[in-house]
């Protein structure tokens, strides 16, 4: 049974308050998540409210420790689980390593609980292990993803996908914002469309000086056609209206450094070398020795399809890239990795792309906080203002 919000208890007010979902009970969300918070660096950073099935959780916890896993584990009784309870026929077919409807409705269930807690203030944001699509949908479920389910529920028309990733070279943060999401790649031509172009860089440009704090960015933004469609003989889209559409956003965003249509594949050279620098062997990489300083690359790209946009996240930071839902009124990471059903269990994945979501989260729900104190503070200023000359014209008027 779900425990209702107002028993959960008392957190920290001083660190974020942070959600954090058990995804997929049959794949590696569990594994990483125990894993994750293992590490006193993460664990001392927020307050961690674990939502899944408790039974599930243990269950996973003693498998792994009989198989051996050597990474250490966080204990789930020393955790603060609320327990989303599965009754004992759902839990007997939920097996790690397979993919069925049972544990696809089970990682559903989470996920609608975590809202709730989000939307009732609660918590401040939400940490999401992976689920299976394909799990969702054979429980009944049609969503093309979490994303969506998210935004449904917190009734944001305007959301998006965003990955963030540091680069353990450079330090260089990489955010790559898809204008598509999760469609068939016949129908991205059809779906994209100066609309949502305009919605997609509104949004990213809000994000950056929001979350980030860049108030000035620089932005690239791909070409759907390979070579940008080279005039029109490779593809039509970008001078039928990429272009011109970009034009307009120059005039109309002139604080906003944006650049393309870009060849979809040069385009990720500058994150490539941000992302790697190539520093001397002899010395820590900065800014001044780098050979590629990542000073070169813009602050944010925008990509107008999945794979065009993943591929080259997921080959620079697969184990630390993380999915953010920008858009909602509540933080949302996510590791930038699926169930992995084939190593559930196993004791072998890795929980890196899972800390960097929780550290990101952390990080986003700090801005936020310090922002609204900041407005409070303001606030409290102007209204002292106006208190102290309000009696000063009071003492003028009765002298």
């Amino acid at each position: 049974m779900n425990r209702p919000l107002a028993s959960i208890p008392l957190h920290n007010t001083k660190r974020p308050r942070l959600a954090i979902t058990l995804g997929d009970p049959a794949g590696i969300g569990s594994e990483v998540m125990l894993k994750a918070l293992a590490d006193p660096s993460v664990v001392q950073t927020c307050d961690l409210l674990v939502v899944g099935s408790r039974s599930l959780l243990e269950k996973t916890y003693h498998h792994l420790l009989k198989n051996g896993v050597k990474a250490p584990l966080a204990d789930p009784t020393e955790l603060n689980v609320l327990d989303v309870g599965l009754d004992e026929q759902t839990e007997t077919k939920i097996v790690l390593g397979t993919e069925n409807s049972d544990a696809g409705a089970a990682s559903f269930a989470y996920l609608e609980t975590a809202i709730a807690h989000a939307l009732a203030g609660t918590v401040q944001g939400i940490v999401t292990a992976p689920i299976s699509k394909a799990a969702w949908k054979a429980a009944g479920y049609d969503y093309p993803g979490q994303t969506e389910l998210l935004a449904e529920r917190a009734n944001s028309e305007r959301f998006g996908m965003l990955f963030v990733a540091r680069s353990p070279h450079t330090g260089w943060t990489l955010r790559t914002l898809l204008a598509t999401t999760h469609i068939p790649l016949a129908e991205v031509p059809s779906r994209l469309s100066p609309a949502l172009m305009t919605q997609k860089l509104e949004l990213l440009v809000e994000c950056l000086a929001h979350d980030f704090g860049i108030s000035n960015p620089r932005i690239a933004i791909a070409g759907l056609n390979p070579h940008s469609g080279e005039q029109g003989k490779l593809g039509t889209e970008e001078q039928s209206w990429l272009i011109p559409w970009l034009e307009q956003m120059r005039d109309r965003l002139p604080q906003i450094q944006l650049h393309g249509p870009l060849p979809p594949d040069t385009m990720w050279v500058h994150p490539g070398q941000a992302w790697y620098g190539a520093a001397p062997a002899s010395s820590a990489p900065s800014e001044s020795n780098l050979k590629f300083p990542p000073s070169n690359a813009a602050d944010a790209y925008l990509a107008l399809y999945h794979d065009q946009g993943l591929i080259p996240v997921k080959l620079m930071a697969f184990d630390r890239a993380v999915n953010t839902s920008i858009g909602l009124p509540f933080v949302r990471t996510s590791p930038d990795h699926g169930t992995a059903f084939d190593i559930a269990g196993k004791g072998i994945a890795d929980s890196t792309s899972m800390k960097a979501a929780i550290q990101l989260a952390v990080e986003l729900c700090d801005r936020q906080q310090a922002k609204l104190l900041a407005s409070q503070t303001s606030q409290s200023g102007r209204l002292a203002i106006s208190c102290i000359t309000l009696n000063s014209q009071v003492d003028k008027s009765t002298s």
